[in-house]
Order: structure tokens, then sequence, then C-alpha cells
């Protein structure tokens, strides 16, 4: 047991260091508001508001009951931060661009600056997010109580302790003091909060540090080892079960919304963003805080489980097991980790929710029924502050008094998730506004509305268990009895767990609605201009709205409002430059005014302030459609340019090919030279040899002579051959008639071939068979030709045949108007890489076995092609070679 002295001593001395801290960053602020600040270290470690009590306590209370499920609460953010940068790139920049105080302000602001959204998104996330203050409260309390149990904190970990509501009620003070003091100062919300994110910045790395201490000590001082600490694992604590299933696609998917709409996170992520550069650390950084903040749930749960007496407190075992250790000053420390997720969740939830309610509830009203100030200044900016700091007041004793309310109830056990699930219903407006053009604000009006009214009919009322407005008679039978409303079974969906059903339902009739109604309405002019702004974000910034709306309003009068709203410096220096004598103020800076009121009261009221001195408004349909065509011809321009950079790289990658294949002629060209002047050559030399002994010795006798000329006469019809096979070959490639078209049985000019190539066969050594024949076939051309093609790939199949028992099997058939023939030999055949080579004027194989130029299966190609039909050598054969001729046949 801690002596409650002792910790109240420490928790205001800890309260002190943060004001020290937050009061320092607020003057270096005013210094260097580019300083280390606006670092992407303290960016990234202020979005670690995300993990509160909740998960502080929570995420080893949740593992212990539940297995890994407590995974899918870090999960979610991660693939968001790691997985969907470009979403958030796209969203923090409509958020400075635009200069969005809060979510309400940037779904206002996309939909036409529309005062009725503001004002619903700000209802929503109230009723969202006052609950998940109670818990923050409960939290604290809890702790506080079993660290300073008299009776010590095992005995108060297993017992139910009544909170004790003095001490909430000054925590609760305590955190509007520290929240109004740091986060309510001015009322120009886009002058960050350097000051509160500084102290966020430490309360984030007080609580990390506290439990991974507390991690180390369960690992190290009490199991040993690693491998001791999680021998004793239950087993369902390691296997969650339905892992992967609905519920944990379901928790991933809450978790990952609410790291964007939950009105903190977007504070810290959008409202305090100054740079990408600090979105892209927080993409990865961010991530890895969330993994070291989960490191050792699992070994504490087990420890807890394993040491603790049953029925401890799971939640509390980060601050019972040091206790039971006799170790106070690590459970002291754990207890300031709790303490600081609890403190800074509820801080920047009370600053962002009052700015919401400032400038889309009361600010409305206020200018509705003329009840803003209008004396003098002070009393205008005093108005605002006033209602922001009685906001937060506000807002967290909603927290204070919902936890008092619900002290029989088990609500709050669940309340996170529940939250997350409410906090959800902003995605589809959120999303669909910085995607979708056609989105309309009647379409966000209906979806906000349906799918937050089904979140708060099967999961917000039934959490309080028949206690607050829902009786316990509707939740289990349905309102009058029918079923089939059932909150946790509506339309008779029975089979899914609460949660996972309360979020298919909401979110379901939330995007239905939200696209449907959008569908069937028209945008007015004013939301077809913020979606081309928001959506351009990357594009055209808020100039563009000069050209479009067209408004008439007298100096005077925007000057009293800038006066009145931003004070008299700053309205003074939004002023100089203007024309000084000029009566009516130009678009611009009509447009510039409201800019600047907007990042003090948001886009929806800024607007009303306007108009309301605007004597006359038009919007440009024209322009406004041609700003449209702008967009869509950059995105079409930007398409056609990818597809020009794709056929360019096409074109490259064809000239490429070219190339190579060039050279690949040019080395073929060099070889036929060569092959063709070696066997012009050889006939030659026979020739001239021969020639010159018969000339110089006429002594010869006449068989000799005879002999001589026999070789002489050979050799001049083998060059004769050659030289008639190279002008066949171009005779037929450039189209010339070679022969006369007459109808004939193509097996007629099989079988010649196969006689002409029998004595071959037979002085090789190879048996020449038939397997098959074509019956009835006739084809148009020459008869002689096509025998040249059979003779041509039967000798090839004879002389290039290594087999041991060489065989050539010869085959034809007749399939659908199909002559086809078959020369397969059992030979080495040809690799695959050569299939087409072997087939081109002049190239031989890569291993010629036997002499000649290498033109036979390219005239035989040309052959075929004339009839028509093709010649080609089959694919994947390793046991021979296999070619195949097919014919078109002749019609009746």
């Amino acid at each position: 047991m801690l002596q409650a002295d002792l910790v109240v001593f420490v928790c205001l001395v800890y309260v002190a260091i943060l004001f020290g801290v937050a009061f320092a960053g607020d003057r270096r602020a005013r210094k260097n508001p580019a300083g280390w600040l606006s670092s992407p270290l303290v960016y990234t470690l202020s979005i670690s508001i995300y993990c509160t009590s909740w998960t502080f306590f929570g995420a080893v209370g949740s593992a212990a009951a539940k297995g890994m499920e407590f995974v899918t609460i870090y999960l979610g953010p991660t693939i968001v931060f790691a997985g969907w940068w470009v979403f958030l790139r796209k969203l923090v920049t409509v958020g400075r661009v635009h200069n969005i105080t809060s979510v309400a302000d940037l779904i206002s602001a996309r939909f036409g600056k529309n005062p009725a959204l503001g004002a619903i998104v700000t209802v929503m996330a109230v009723v969202a997010t006052a609950p998940y203050i109670a818990l923050q409260l409960k939290a604290l309390i809890a702790s506080f109580q079993v660290v300073t149990f008299p009776a010590g904190a095992i005995v108060a970990a297993g017992s139910t302790l009544a909170p004790d509501y003095a001490v909430a009620f000054w925590v609760a003070a305590g955190l509007c003091a520290f929240s109004i003091i740091f986060g309510v100062r001015n009322i120009d919300v886009n002058e960050r909060h350097h000051g509160v994110i500084a102290a966020i910045a430490v309360e984030a790395v007080v609580k990390l540090v506290a439990l991974l201490t507390v991690g180390v000590w369960v690992v190290v001082g009490l199991a040993g080892t690693p491998s001791e600490a999680f021998a004793n694992a239950p087993v369902s604590l390691l296997q969650s079960e339905g892992t992967f299933g609905a519920r944990w696609v379901t928790l991933c998917f809450l978790a990952g919304a609410a790291v964007i709409c939950l009105p903190r996170q977007f504070q810290v992520t959008v409202v305090e963003n100054t740079s990408e550069r600090q979105l892209r650390t927080a993409s990865w950084l961010f991530p890895l805080y969330l993994f070291l903040i989960c490191l050792f749930v699992v070994p504490i749960a087990i420890a807890g489980l394993n040491r603790l007496p049953a029925g401890s407190d799971p939640d509390l075992f980060v601050l019972t097991l040091p206790l039971e250790g006799k170790h106070d000053v690590i459970a002291l420390l754990a207890f300031l980790g709790g303490f600081s997720s609890a403190t800074s969740m509820v801080i920047v939830s009370s600053i962002a929710l009052s700015t919401m309610i400032s400038n889309h509830i009361v600010m409305p009203l206020a200018l509705r029924f003329s009840i803003l100030p209008s004396a003098s200044d002070p009393n205008v900016r005093g108005f605002i502050l006033g209602v922001r700091r009685a906001s937060i007041v506000f807002i967290v004793f909603l927290g204070f008094l919902y936890l008092r309310l619900s002290e029989t109830s088990d609500a709050l056990a669940a309340i996170g998730l529940i939250s997350f699930c409410g906090v959800a219903q902003f995605l589809p407006s959120l999303v669909g506004g910085l995607y979708w053009r056609s989105a309309t604000h009647r379409g966000a009006i209906a979806g906000l509305v349906g799918g937050f009214t089904v979140w708060a009919y099967t999961l917000f009322l039934p959490s309080f268990e028949g206690i607050f407005l829902m009786p316990a008679g509707v939740i289990e039978d349905g309102p009058f009895g029918w079923t089939w409303l059932k909150p946790h079974a509506l339309f008779g969906l029975a089979d899914f767990d609460p949660l996972v059903h309360a979020t298919f339902w909401s979110l379901s009739t939330n995007l239905a609605l939200f696209v449907g109604v959008s569908l069937l309405s028209e945008p007015t002019p004013l939301a077809r201009l913020q979606s081309t702004l928001f959506i351009d974000v990357f594009r055209r910034q808020t100039e563009s709205e000069l050209s479009v709306i067209r408004r008439t309003a007298r100096v005077q009068d925007l000057r009293r409002i800038a006066d009145r709203i931003l004070g008299p410096t700053e309205a003074f220096q939004l002023f100089n430059g203007a024309a000084d004598h000029a009566v009516t103020a130009s678009d611009e800076l009509i447009s510039r005014v409201e800019q600047r009121l907007a990042a003090h009261v948001g886009a929806a009221s800024a607007r009303s302030l306007v108009s309301s001195v605007v004597s006359s408004e038009t919007i440009s349909v024209e322009r406004l459609k041609q700003l449209a065509g702008e967009a869509e011809q950059i995105r079409a321009y930007s398409a056609e340019l990818e597809r020009k950079s794709r056929q360019i790289e096409a074109a490259a990658a064809e000239l490429a090919l070219a190339n190579q294949r060039l050279r690949e002629i040019d080395g073929q060209k060099d070889e036929f030279l060569s092959q063709v002047s070696h066997e012009v050559r050889t006939p030659m030399t026979s020739i001239r040899s021969f020639s010159d002994i018969l000339l110089n010795n006429r002594d010869i006798d006449e068989a000799e002579k005879l002999r001589f000329l026999g070789i002489i006469q050979k050799e001049s019809l083998r060059l004769t051959r050659l030289l008639d096979g190279i002008l066949d070959i171009n005779r037929m490639e450039n189209g010339e008639p070679a022969w006369e078209e007459t109808t004939f049985d193509p097996e007629t000019a099989l079988d010649k071939a196969m006689e002409s190539c029998e004595a071959l066969a037979r002085a090789a050594g190879v048996r020449l068979r038939r397997s098959g024949r074509a019956r009835r076939a006739t084809v148009n051309g020459d008869r002689d030709r096509l025998a040249q093609v059979f003779i041509n790939l039967i000798s090839n199949a004879i002389k290039y045949n290594s087999n041991a028992t060489p065989v050539v099997t010869v085959s034809s058939t007749l399939r659908r108007n199909v002559y086809e023939a078959r020369v397969v030999d059992n030979g080495p055949g040809i690799p695959d890489s050569e299939r087409e080579r072997i087939f081109v004027k002049f190239a031989r194989g890569s291993t010629p076995r036997q002499p000649g130029a290498g033109l036979g299966l390219a005239i035989s190609r040309q052959i075929v092609e004339r009839f028509p039909g093709s010649l080609s050598l089959v694919a994947g054969r390793s046991d021979g070679a296999e070619f195949v001729v097919r014919l078109t046949t002749a019609r009746d």
C-alpha cells in the first residue's frame, strides 16, 4: 500500500511539472514557432493520446479475459498510419489550407459550410466522447483507491469498491483548470496549442516508460527469463477464439476509424499539424510507439493470472503486481503512467469539443438570435473565450455525471469500443467528402443521423442494461414485443457479437443513406465549389474561390466584424494594403476576412458573420463548371501523360527489340555470306582444279577424262541449285508468281516425297514409316512445290537424326477443312529458343551436323504460306523434332 498523502503529493508535483512544460512551451513557441516544439517527434508523441487509461490498464485486462484480441486496438491505427498514408496526407493538407478547426468544421466546410452539419457532428461527438471521459475518471479513481487501500492493493483488487466521487470531482476540476489555462488562452484555434502539446508529449514518454518498466520487471525480476515468463501461460490467453473473424475485423476497423475520427485524435493529427514532414515521420514512428506500448501486455497478464489471487481485477494487474512484490517505486511509476494516459485524453478531448461547441452550436445560435455582444472588441472575444471555457467545464463534468449515474451499471467496461463505434459514423462523410464530388450535404446529414440513431439504439442505450432510457424489456424482447427489432438482434441478425452487430447496421445505414440521398439530390453551388477545393487540394488553393463567388460589402462593415472577432491589431494587419479610400470591399478582401474568421469561429460561423454585412452575393455557375472542368482536364491530361509515357516505354522496348533483331540479322548476314562463299568456293574450286588438269594434261586417258568431266558437271549442278534456291526465295518474298495453281490431292505430293527420300533413309540406316493418311483432301497450289517442302522436311529428319535406332514417322490427317501433315523424328531435337530462328533465311541451327546454306526451311515456309498454310515446329519436345504443315483445303 502507498500512503495517500504521498500519492497526492507526487501527482501534484507531476502536474506542476506539466504546468511548467506547458508554460515554457508557450513562451518558446511565441519566440520560435518553427522550433523543436513543431518537430515530428513531438507531433508523433502527441498522437499517442490514443493510448488512454483504457489501453494502459485495460489492455492487460483484455488480454487476461479475451486473449490476443487486445492486439486489434493497436493494429487498426498501425494499418491506417502505415498503409493509409495517402488519405492522411490529403486530410492534413485540407486542414492546413482551409484553416480547419475540428472534425465538425471539416465536414461542415466540405458540404457548403452548412451549419446544421457542424451542429449534428458536434452533438454526436459530445455524446460519444462524454462516456469515454467518464471511463478515464473511473480509471483514475479506481487506481488511486487500489494503491492507497488500507488493507492492501491485493485485497482492494479483489473487492468491489464504490467509486470515491470526491476524488473524481477534484480530479475533474484539476483537468478543467489545466485545459482552460493552456488550451483556451486565445480564440484562434489555428494558433497551435504548443504548450499543451509539449505537456502531452511528456506524458506520452512517461506512460511508455512506466509500462515498459513494469514489463521488464515482470519478465526479468519475477520470471527471470522471457521463456519462463511465458512458461505457465493459460491456453486461452495465447489463443484468441475467433482470431481474424468478424469481431477481429470489426475491432481493427473501429480502431482505425477512431484514430482519425475521435475529436482528440483529429485535433492532434490534423489541427496541430504544421507540415507534411511531421506526418511522414508519424507514419512509422507512431506504429513503433504502439508496438512498444503493447510489448509486455501478455507477460504482465500471465504473471497476474499466475501470482495474484483468483478474482483479482485484471485491469489493475499493472498496479497490483508491483505492490504484491513490495516494489512501491515501480507501482508509483505505473500509477503515474495511468494518470498520464487519462489526463492527456481528457485535456485534449475537452479542448477539441469546446471548440466544436463554441463554433457550431453557440456561435450560430448567438448570430441567429442576435445575442452576440456588439459594443466593443473585448466583449466579443471575451464572450467566445467564456463559451469555450464553460464548454470545457460542461464536457468534463458531463463525463463526471455519466460516471455518477452509471455506478450500478457495467456500461463503462466496454464504453471505449462503444465510443469507437459512435465516432466511426463520421467516416463515410469524411472519406466521401475528400474523394466524391457528387456527395451532398443532404446525403451527409441523412447518413450521420441515420447511422447515429442505429448506433444509439443497438449499442449505446443497451449498454446501460435497462437503467437509462431503454427498459430492460425492450433490450430482451424488442419494443412492443417485436423480436425483429431487438437491439442486439435487429431484423433477426442474432448470431453476431453486439459490437459487430451494431457496427454492421449503423455503418450500413449510414453509408446507404449517404450515397442514396446524395445521388437523389443536387449539391448547392457553394458545395460544388467546396468539393472542388477539397478534392483538388493539391492542385488549387482557396484563391480559386475569388473568381467564382462575387460579393458586395462595405469595407467599414467588414472592418467592424474583424475588430470584434480578431482584435484591432490583427484587423489592422489584415486590412493593411487595402485601398484606403475604397468604400466597397473587393472579392479578395472579403474572402481573406472570412478565411481569418474561420480560424477563430469555424467556417460556418465565419460565413454567417460575413454574410450579415454582404449586400449581394452571386456564384458563377459557369465559372464553377469551368473549375470542375479544369480539374477533370488536369486529371485527363495526367492520365494522357501516363498513357503516352507507357507508349513511349513500349516503343523504346520495341526499338530495343528491333535493334537486337537487326544485330541478329547482321550476324546472320555475315554468317550467310561466309557460308555461301564457302558453298560457292567448294564447287568452283573443284571445277577449276579439274578443268586445269584437263587443259594442261593432254595425255590423260579417256576414262580419267570422263571421270573428271563428271565431277565438273556434278559440282556445276550443285552450284546451280544453290543459286536457284537464293533466287527462288527472293522471288517469293517479292510476290512474284512462282507457279501455276492447280487443284490436287496433297497426299500425292507426300507420297512422292517419301519415295524420293527412301534411298537416302536406307543409306543412312533410318527407318522411314507412315502412320496415318488423310482421305479425300484437296488443296490449291503447285504439287511439285509442296513435294519440295515434304522432301526438305523428311531429308532433314533423316540427316539430323543421331539416335542409335533412328526412326522418321510421317502422318497426315484432315480436320475441319485443314489438311495437316507431320514429320517426326526421334533425334536430339531442336531447342525452343531456336524454334523461329531455323525458319529465317540464311540462318542455321546452333549445332549443324550437315553442310548446307540454311535456306531449306526458309524456302519451305515461304512455299507453304503461299498455299495458304503454315509450317511450324512443335514446342516442348525433348525426344526429337516434330514439324507440322497445315494447308487450307480447296472449297467445292
